[in-house]
């Protein structure tokens, strides 16, 4: 098999899908490649909580790409539901960021009147009011920093509608497909060498979320990017427990649409471990039963985990690679690759086409990333 494509994404996850659906919008034949299923690693356990505010606590960059983000999923969601004809379970019923301690309150108060400043909406909820809106929540609390615009989504099915959509507009998805090598001469990248054989593309695009790095190496460049192991679980409730997330350090609620509760996340820092372990999870059970008290009785339904990918300075790369022409990187979206996914696929796209006008932040340039020469299969 030699298949020929304007692009090629390595990686088919919510970032890699959402890359090629804004490239077969303007017209790229594009191929995704992925070595398992559509959305099978991180994308697909992930919680979904769009929480630009709650995940990210100052104005930089990166918080401003997130809220850019967030803002792009409310027309997004019905064109990928409408061309895929999967239902994504947009909810937006706000976030509560919840403090224990009259220090984490103090802490969570000055973040809400740095957000203000940054004209995002954020306001503070005693623990009256709170519990006014959110009557099962535990009164051990101290109140919540509420984030209206924090909304969520089913990762799985979002990461599913972004690959169907793209297939719908004319990209070609090949699952069980693992890249073996890079085509590379001259320092530019001409495709990729695969166990179904090479795809040939004038732009490759690496979107392999933690196993970026392994990738990245057939072709000289050690990307300082780390696998995070998370573990989540999730319940079955016969009546609603929570109406907004509930977040907290260590542990988050979130409410979904079928009756569920997911609860998440462990952090495990440098393992590709996909095992679900009795302290994982037994810690999650327990700072979520110091959440919501009621939990206790929802019946279980199942466990997973993630491998998430954490870069060295906590922002994404989104850009160039710094030693071979044609070769793109987007990859380190760590705890926020669903929130990221619609700026992601945009930025990615508009950089292929040359038409980004402001400095790149997420450029790779912006760390020392160690590169030797170019290697790969060569033509």
């Amino acid at each position: 098999m030699r298949e020929m494509f304007d692009a090629v994404i390595v990686g088919g996850g919510i970032n890699g899908s959402s890359i090629a659906f804004q490239l077969a919008k303007r017209g790229y034949k594009v191929a995704v490649l992925d070595k398992g299923k559509i959305a099978g690693k991180a994308s697909g356990a992930a919680a979904g909580i769009l929480g630009a505010q709650t995940e990210l606590t100052e104005d930089c960059p990166l918080f401003q790409l997130a809220c850019k983000s967030r803002s792009m999923y409310r027309r997004l969601i019905p064109e990928l539901e409408d061309l895929s004809n999967v239902h994504i379970g947009y909810q937006n019923k706000g976030v509560y960021r919840v403090a224990a301690n009259k220090e984490e309150e103090q802490v969570l108060k000055n973040l809400i009147e740095s957000q203000q400043k940054a004209d995002e909406k954020a306001e503070w909820f005693s623990i009256d009011d709170l519990i006014k809106r959110e009557p099962f929540v535990s009164d051990k609390l101290r109140g919540a920093m509420y984030i209206p615009n924090d909304g969520q989504v089913q990762a799985y099915e979002l990461s599913l509608a972004f690959a169907k959509a793209s297939i719908a507009l004319g990209a070609e998805v090949y699952e069980y497909t693992n890249v073996t090598d890079f085509i590379i001469k001259d320092e530019k990248v001409y495709g990729v060498r695969t166990s179904q054989g090479e795809f040939l593309a004038d732009s490759v695009i690496v979107a392999s979320g933690a196993w970026s790095r392994e990738i990245l190496e057939r072709t000289g460049l050690s990307l300082p990017i780390i696998p995070v192991k998370g573990e989540c679980f999730s319940v079955k409730i016969e009546k609603p427990l929570v109406q907004g997330t509930i977040f907290s350090h260590g542990c988050y609620i979130v409410p979904k649409q079928s009756g569920r509760l997911v609860v998440g996340a462990t952090v495990k820092v440098n393992s590709f471990d996909e095992k679900v372990t009795f302290e994982g999870i037994s810690l999650l059970m327990e700072k979520a039963q110091n959440l919501v008290p009621d939990i206790a009785n929802a019946e279980w339904e199942r466990a997973w985990t993630g491998i998430r990918p954490q870069s060295a300075d906590g922002q994404p790369f989104l850009g160039q690679h710094p030693a071979c022409e044609g070769l793109y990187i987007a990859a380190g979206h760590f705890r926020n690759g669903i929130l990221l996914a619609p700026a992601t696929g945009e930025l990615m796209a508009d950089i292929l086409e040359g038409k980004t006008e402001q400095p790149n932040p997420f450029k790779l340039s912006r760390l020392e990333c160690f590169v030797h020469s170019s290697k790969g299969v060569l033509l």
